[in-house]
Parts: structure tokens; sequence; C-alpha cells
């Protein structure tokens, strides 16, 4: 009898978390990724201990650290004025505290590190899904390159225009926010030429619009911002299109030197919608089941939309290890129990733009530990 198989369509951080930790729970599982090879893409990214603490399963925990930035402090301070809002303590004390580090670093390099934990072989580059078909006893795949590929559960972890979702729920476009990113890497040796001193992971607010900046190396050579600003309508084609120093200095007019030092000092500036969705009504259907931003995408604001989507992953590896995939649907339904509320939670806060802006507690995000977490059966869980 052939071993039963699991496909999940999509490599981002969320599906090779997923593949990485299926595999070592023993299921035969391949990644299929529509783009054509890998690549350093993207920008910064926060890991807090929730994540680091599944990456220590995966093995690639002191790589993260050894290469990100781990600042000591979330510093939240007033755009205008400079004048500090709260100093949230990471570093050791978050080391202490919530069982691990909180890292900054460049999406492309723990990418990197997060493929690299799959198996040989297992990761197939240049595979665009165009057909899904679930017969009831397995399901039939389909690419763009022509070839197929059956499994006995599909896992779509492929983002917010996910081909998965389209099979599950129906074509619908997701929801612009009315908001843009601005994102853009500066080398440290620009900002150290300009004799701009910066913090390590800083956000910069008022009322309604703000900017993150932070570190995505531990030898603090690159430095990163990505901000949040209302725009009435994404009247653009594709995810991004460049923007400048010009349309950002006129964005933060009034905000403090150090703010504006940044856009003087960025040469390449992209510009990004932010997208969400309303709340799904389910997250699995027949022998199909989605994670991360498939399911439940977020405005950035929270700095844990990945690290939602990696926890979804480990906590589905967890699940349908408990009940095999011979009990598929037993799996799905305690995932879902296992995971809707805490996503949901975090989706409305970071949707909300208030975390971290004045001094609270963190723990119920960066404290939580999946493997501690009870597995339970209510979908109030």
């Amino acid at each position: 009898m052939s071993p039963q198989k699991i496909a999940i369509i999509g490599a981002g951080l969320g599906g090779a978390a997923a593949g990485a930790l299926l595999q070592r729970a023993g299921f035969s599982v391949d990644v299929f990724e529509q783009a054509d090879a890998f690549s350093r893409l993207g920008a910064g990214i926060h890991m807090g201990p929730n994540v680091m603490k599944i990456f220590r399963r995966l093995g690639i925990e002191d790589a993260v650290a050894r290469l990100g930035s781990q600042p000591d402090f979330w510093l939240s301070r007033d755009g205008a004025s400079g004048d500090y809002l709260s100093r949230i303590p990471l570093g050791d004390f978050a080391r202490r505290e919530y069982g691990a580090a909180y890292v900054t670093i460049h999406r492309g390099d723990l990418h990197e590190l997060q493929i690299a934990a799959l198996q040989p072989g297992t990761l197939h580059f240049d595979k665009r899904l165009t057909e899904i078909e679930d017969d009831g006893a397995g399901v039939d795949l389909t690419f763009a390159d022509g070839t197929r590929h059956r499994a006995d559960i599909v896992v779509g972890a492929d983002g917010i225009n996910s081909r998965i979702r389209e099979a599950l729920l129906g074509v619908e476009k997701p929801n612009y926010s009315g908001w843009v990113a601005h994102r853009a890497l500066i080398p440290g040796a620009t900002l150290e030429a300009a004799g701009i001193t910066v913090e390590p992971c800083v956000k910069w607010w008022t009322e309604d619009r703000h900017m993150m900046a932070y570190y995505t190396t531990s030898t603090r050579d690159e430095y990163y911002f990505v901000t949040g600003v209302p725009h009435p309508a994404w009247e653009f084609d594709g995810n991004s299109v460049p923007s400048s120093r010009e349309e950002m200095h006129a964005a933060f007019a009034g905000y403090h030197p150090v703010v504006q030092g940044l856009i003087d000092s960025a040469d390449e500036i992209s510009k990004w919608p932010l997208l969400n969705r309303s709340p799904l009504p389910l997250w699995s259907r027949g022998r199909m089941v989605l994670l991360g931003d498939a399911c439940h995408p977020m405005k950035p604001h929270m700095a844990q939309g990945a690290a939602m989507a990696i926890e979804d992953g480990a906590m589905l590896a967890r699940c349908l290890a408990e009940t095999g995939l011979t009990d598929f649907a037993a799996g799905f339904q305690l995932y879902e129990a296992n995971r809707r509320e805490r996503a949901s939670r975090v989706q409305a806060v970071s949707n909300a733009n208030t975390w971290l802006r004045t001094q609270e507690d963190p723990a119920w995000v960066f404290g939580y530990d999946l493997y501690e977490h009870a597995l339970s059966s209510d979908a109030a869980a």
C-alpha cells in the first residue's frame, strides 16, 4: 500500500514550516511553489518568542537568532515630538520570561533557513496551480507546466489570493484596507555616514499613520522601515509600485528628524496596498485545509502575520499527528478548534493598530508555547 501523501501549495514561511513539521511527524509531504526559484525576497520581519519555540523543534532556532538582530526593547515614540510612549522589554527579558529570543531578520534569510529544513527533493519550484479536484478519495492537482500530482490531503498555504481558498469558497477579491505600506532597506553604512543614530526596534506613531524601523541582521549592516499610511484607493496593478522620498516626506511632514533622515537615506522605496479579508466561515472542507494568509490575513501592524501562519503549520502538524490521515477530518476540526480564537484575536488587534503603542503586557502573544497548549476539541478552545 502506498504511503498517504500530503501536498502543500505555497512554500512561504507558513507552508515551509508546515511541510518540515509534518515531515518530522512522519508524513510524506511535497511542497509546491509557483516561483521558479528561491530568492532573497521581501524585507524585514519579526519573529517573536512564540515562533522561536517552534523553530527549536525544526533545529533552526539558533541559526535564526545568530543571523538576525535581537533588540533589547520594542520602543514606541511619538512621531512628532519623539517622546517615548512605551518601552517593552525584550532581549534577556524575553529569553527569561517568554522562553526564547525576540528576533528581527530579513525575510529572505529566514526563508532560506526554513527551506533548508525540508527533506531534500520535496520542494518543487515553478508549480503554478491551475486545477484542483477533490473527488472524495483524494485530490488531483494540475500545474501550469502540465504536471499532475495526487494527494490524500492538500494544505493551502498560498497567501491572500489562495487558489485553495477559491476552491473552497469561490472567487472573491480581498478587501483593500484603505492603507498602504512604504518599504525600504537602508545600508547601515549609509546611516553612519549621514550621522543618523537609530534604535534597533522602534515604531514612530501619530494619530493616523506610523513608521516601524529595525535592524534585519546581527551585524546591524541593514536597517529597514515599513509604514502604514492612509491612501484613499489602490489604483495600481500588481503587488507594489515604486514610491519616492518626496511622496514619503509629504506623508510624514512634521515627523521627527530621525524619520526625515531615514527617508532621505532610502534609495529605493516601494509602496504596497494593505489587504485583508473578513473572517472565513470555514477553514477546511473535504480533503483541503487552509493556513496563514489564505485563512486569516491581517494588516502587518502587530508583526505577527507570518508568526500566525507558522503557528498554524505547527498546530496542523500536531493535530494530524494525533489523528493520522485516516481521520484527517477530525484532525482538521481539532486544528481549527485550537487556532481560531488565537488567530482571530491577533487579526483583530493587528487590524486595530494599537499593539504596544502604550506600556502593555505582551505575554499572551510572546509567552505562548504551542506545544504546551493542551489540545481541545471545543470550538471555543
